[in-house]
């Protein structure tokens, strides 16, 4: 009895290794950079978030120091976005902008970074979100 349940413990293990290496796979072909994307975007809407107090601070918060934090928001989105542009080249443009930080105002930069990042939130399971409108029909030939 204790050599067939030996014989069971090597199978089992490497049924588990090969279940557990599956699930890895596929839990790293379903990202393709999407997820990382989001999590750049985190960064990112904090940033603004930031950008937008630094117009009106309030309590011992400055302006000055609201916009620091918010540069330091924005470039540490670099990498993660690199990284998901690197999984996925439709974050390219995500880390492209995010990389034009150091010489382009902040302010400059929010239009396209708030677009980017909405594609980022509505992507399903790394595909494109489906267009806003959906055209009509064609015609067809009625004769009457």
């Amino acid at each position: 009895m204790t050599a067939s349940l030996a014989g069971r413990t090597p199978k089992r293990a490497a049924i588990a290794a090969l279940i557990l290496g599956i699930a890895v796979s596929l839990a790293a072909c379903s990202n393709s950079g999407t997820g990382l994307a989001q999590q750049a975007c985190s960064h990112i809407n904090r940033s603004i978030a930031l950008l937008k107090e630094s117009d009106h601070p309030s309590g011992q918060s400055t302006a000055e120091t609201l916009q620091v934090q918010a540069y330091d928001q924005l470039r540490a989105a670099l990498p993660i976005a690199a990284e998901a542009a690197y999984q996925n080249g439709q974050w390219q443009a995500l880390m492209t902008t995010v990389s034009e930080s150091n010489r382009v105002p902040e302010t400059t930069l929010v239009p396209a970074l708030k677009a980017q990042c909405t594609d980022a939130d509505t992507t399903i399971f790394g595909q494109q979100a489906p267009p806003a409108s959906i055209p009509p029909a064609a015609p067809t030939g009625t004769t009457g």
